[in-house]
Formats: structure tokens, sequence, C-alpha cells
């Protein structure tokens, strides 16, 4: 029983407003991809690594796994139209290279704080259960609503868990979840985690870190700078 990683770097980043995707902007002289991918080379679970990639960067990233010795990657292909349709390419295009038991770990490259423990911990629940979303436990107050500017209805955050990226699979349960989701022509899930719940599937939690931030806007590149300047054992506790 291996495990694959399914890097996604399709997206353009818009809401950054960058010329460039945001995975390729670089924050102290390194590409945020880069420093995604190096969390992965590095951890000796790690088999090899699909990067699901912007079409016309796919040579930037070779040029990068190059000038990196990034090993581990394998294989770079195109994302889809949607984060959804992105996954299903890195799952689908596995489907004749790695066997049913093994593992899938699906993960945001514009998530690049990722200490190694939280890669551990959710293969660890994986092989146990089948499936992991990195996760934490929910402590603002949240509030329902209906229209984003008002709200009746408290949510009981003590039954909500917030999950993210690293996800990880077993390949036979994720390659099922997205045929059926062809077979229904569903394209909308926002992560794998979400699609076994479209599909009836129990989705189990691995203790996750809040310091697994999203890289999304401006302010999100000065937070990962500071971040990088934190011992990694600092980051999962």
């Amino acid at each position: 029983m291996k495990n694959y990683v399914i890097l996604l770097a399709g997206g353009v980043g818009k809401r950054m407003g960058s010329d460039i995707p945001k995975q390729f902007l670089e924050v102290d002289g390194k590409p945020i991809i880069v420093y995604s991918i190096e969390n992965f080379q590095k951890n000796p679970q790690i088999e090899k690594i699909v990067v699901v990639c912007v079409k016309d960067w796919i040579d930037k990233t070779w040029e990068l796994i190059k000038k990196y010795s990034l090993t581990k990657v394998e294989w770079i292909i195109e994302g889809g139209d949607t984060g959804h349709d992105s996954i299903r390419n890195g799952v689908f295009f596995l489907k004749d290279k790695i066997n049913p038991e093994d593992h899938i770990i699906v993960h945001d490259a514009v998530r690049p704080v990722l200490p190694q423990k939280a890669i551990d911990e959710v293969i660890r629940v994986s092989h146990e259960k089948g499936n992991a979303s990195s996760s934490i436990e929910c402590h603002p107050p949240i509030v329902y609503t209906e229209d984003h500017e008002s709200g009746i209805t408290d949510v009981d955050r003590e039954h909500v868990m917030l999950t993210a990226s690293p996800q990880a699979f077993q390949f036979a349960l994720a390659l099922k979840c997205y045929e059926m989701a062809e077979e229904e022509n569903y394209h909308t899930s926002t992560f794998t985690s979400s699609l076994l719940i479209h599909c009836h599937e129990r989705v189990y939690f691995a203790k996750g870190t809040s310091c697994n931030i999203k890289i999304t806007r401006k302010e999100d590149l000065a937070l990962f700078e500071a971040l990088l300047k934190i011992p990694e054992e600092h980051l999962y506790n």
C-alpha cells in the first residue's frame, strides 16, 4: 500500500489581482508551489506526486521541478474548469498507474504551511478508516445566513469541524465517487470530502493545524512569510 499526492495548481488567482497564478508567486525568493511540493518531497511515506496545473504553466512547473530537484514529481497534467474537475483529472489519470488499495493525498498548492506531522496524521487516519480530512475544531461563533447580510440562526459550533486539505482517500473509494459524479454530470463539489458526503460516505477527521492557511489574497502573503520564520514543531501541537 503506497501513498501518492495529487497537488492542485490549476487556479488562476483572480482574487489575488496578480498577473500570474498565485501558486507561482515568490515569497522569500521561492515560488509558493515549490514550498508545497517540498513538504511532500521530504516525507518518507510519499511515493510519487502528480501536479494538476494551469495549462499555460506546465512548462514553467517542469522548470521548477528540475531547478529544486523535486524528484518525487512524476507527472504534471492539465487542470479542469473547476476544482472538482481538476481533482477528477488527477484521479482518472492515476487509474492505470496505482493500485486500488493505495491512498491518494489531495492538497492545494496554495497551502504551503504543512508540518510533517499533519501529513503523517492524515495518512494514518486514511489507512485506518479509508479516508481522512485535515480538520480543526471550530472556535468562533457561527451564524447561518440566507442573504449574506444578516442572520437569525446560530450554528452549534460543538458539532462543527473546519476541514481543509490535505485530504487522503483509499484510491478505490475516490475513484468510485468520481465515476459516480461523472455519471450524474456533477461537477460542483468543493473538495473530495464534499463529494464523499454527496455520495453518502462518512468523512473522517485527522488533526490539522490553524497555521495551514490558504493563500488567496495579498495580505495572506505577509502571513505566510511570517509563518516561515516559526519552527515547524510549533506549527502543529
